[in-house]
């Protein structure tokens, strides 16, 4: 299944009619040149016809690129740029588009060979806030050939997102589990970035797994997760059940997708569900998340919308986790303080039961659920998959409807340690520098809940310009700032 989109990018050049046609026309062809060198030119589809200042020209490159079937626009100022025509193109097509500019070559082709493009981008950027446009514009962007060809690589995972969201359909499955008020977010934000959700009763699910009962493919789905779990397939009696609950999940994307292109789910997974299904689906979700359809825990609407994100983005897998417990102090004198740069508020374990894929993970097995099985039996606490996730650089992130129903996100780029959490679940031991005053004056301060998606890698970059491009106000985008930067509730006196 494939669940992230490709990009095809449409690269059009404009011209102003007072200046030369030529320069936007030939330095064109030296961007796609650049851009073809080092980066191959599956990605990139240049227009052949040059805008100069008019709607004409410009609803003939919208056409063009149409019917390339490109589902992502770069708008390249070779000279100065028709302001009007630039900036309806980008109003009119449909998916991310970007702008950048042409710097001037050389010293001796300043008269008749100078293009103006660094002027011609204010006006371009004026424009598209007349118009209530979001484009992305890069940090700067105004180049050469060969650095507006990063710029526009640099736009691939940032377009990707932008156009899997408005291709988006979130189901979920019942509502938050009673005492999980802190993922129970206004859902009126999902609208607003033109994503479809499908909420669903719990009993739709079970009535939808019971009619997999024998399903035919549910021994190639065991035989599947056998050959994944290897020796740590500690509980294989409840294999087939796992399987049907995969095959229940996938059947249901597909009946339910409708017109989306993409979709992810937000499941529930107690307190009712181990009762009733005779398991916990943490090893499923972690095998969907695998296969590019994130689906979160205890029905995180935007749990779910984070790790989709993040999927894109990142071009991997991602998961979803609890911020969830400091790291003792002993554990952080023995095994971190004197190897690494990190005070004990720097560190923290993420944890969830058993939800990430067995790929990020440097051991796994797949068991019971240790929390849930303090007050039920232990047969029907069975699924987690719980392991020390792999040690290496993440990103930590989340976008949030909080509950004054405004978009605010977060991002934190650190690593996973190469310590051993002597604990249970899906867990690692966490560090991002100046976590302690993050933790109280982003995440505390800002409302955000408990989950956290991580990312593996950092894409701290991407995902600002991700969250900027949908709407979210930039103030309302935390990260964890230096010692040098003062939070706006921090105390200045300490």
């Amino acid at each position: 299944m494939n669940n992230t989109p490709e990009l095809k990018i449409g690269i059009v050049a404009v011209s102003r009619d007072c200046f030369p046609e030529a320069l936007s026309v030939n330095r064109r062809r030296a961007l796609i040149d650049a851009y073809t060198k080092k980066y191959g030119n599956t990605e990139i589809y240049e227009c052949p016809i040059c805008i100069v200042e008019s709607e004409i020209h410009m609803t003939q490159a919208l056409e063009d690129i149409k019917k390339a079937g490109c589902n992502a626009l770069c708008v390249y100022l070779g000279n100065f740029g028709p302001e009007i025509s630039e900036t309806l193109l980008a109003k009119h097509f449909d998916g991310p588009k970007m702008f950048i500019a042409a710097a001037e070559e050389t010293k001796g082709n300043l008269i008749g060979g100078r293009g103006d493009a660094y002027c011609g981008m204010l006006n371009a950027s004026y424009n598209l806030k007349l118009r209530n446009i979001h484009a992305y514009i890069p940090e700067y962007p105004v180049g050469d050939a060969e650095a507006c060809a990063d710029m526009i690589h640099e736009f691939v995972p940032i377009a990707k997102a932008v156009y899997a969201l408005e291709n988006l359909k979130i189901i979920s499955f019942g509502p938050r589990p009673m005492n999980f008020l802190a993922c129970n977010a206004p859902i009126k934000q999902l609208y607003n970035l033109g994503i479809e959700i499908e909420e669903n009763s719990e009993l739709d699910l079970f009535e939808a797994f019971h009619k997999h009962d024998g399903d035919k493919r549910i021994p190639a789905i065991v035989a599947e997760m056998e050959a994944e779990l290897g020796k740590g397939n500690m509980k294989p009696e409840i294999l087939p059940k796992l399987a049907q609950y995969e095959l229940t999940l996938k059947d249901w994307i597909e009946q339910h997708r409708g017109y989306r292109k993409y979709v992810c789910i937000a499941g529930k997974c107690w307190p009712a569900f181990q009762t009733q299904f005779g398991f916990v689906p943490c090893y499923v979700n972690s095998r969907l998340a695998a296969q590019g359809i994130p689906v979160s825990c205890e029905v995180d609407i935007y749990g779910a919308l984070s790790e989709f994100i993040g999927t894109v983005v990142s071009d991997d897998v991602v998961t979803l986790l609890d911020i969830n417990n400091t790291v003792p102090t002993d554990m952080y004198r023995q095994d971190i303080e004197k190897t690494y740069d990190y005070t004990s508020c720097d560190t923290f374990m993420g944890f969830h039961c058993g939800n990430t894929a067995s790929k990020k993970l440097s051991f796994c097995e797949m068991k019971y659920q240790m929390i849930m099985a303090r007050t039920l039996p232990e047969e029907v606490t069975q699924g987690t998959l719980e392991g020390d996730i792999a040690p290496g650089e993440i990103t930590f992130f989340r976008l949030q409807s909080t509950a004054d129903n405004i978009l605010r996100a977060y991002i934190a780029e650190g690593e996973v340690l190469p310590v051993k959490t002597c604990s249970f679940g899906s867990i690692g031991v966490f560090a991002i520098p100046e976590m302690g005053r993050f933790y109280r004056h982003v995440l505390i301060e800002g409302g955000f809940p408990h989950h956290g998606a991580v990312a593996f890698g950092h894409f701290g970059k991407q995902l600002f310009e991700v969250f900027k491009y949908i709407g979210v106000i930039p103030e309302e985008i935390g990260y964890n700032q230096p010692k040098s930067v003062r939070y706006k509730t921090e105390n200045p006196w300490g």
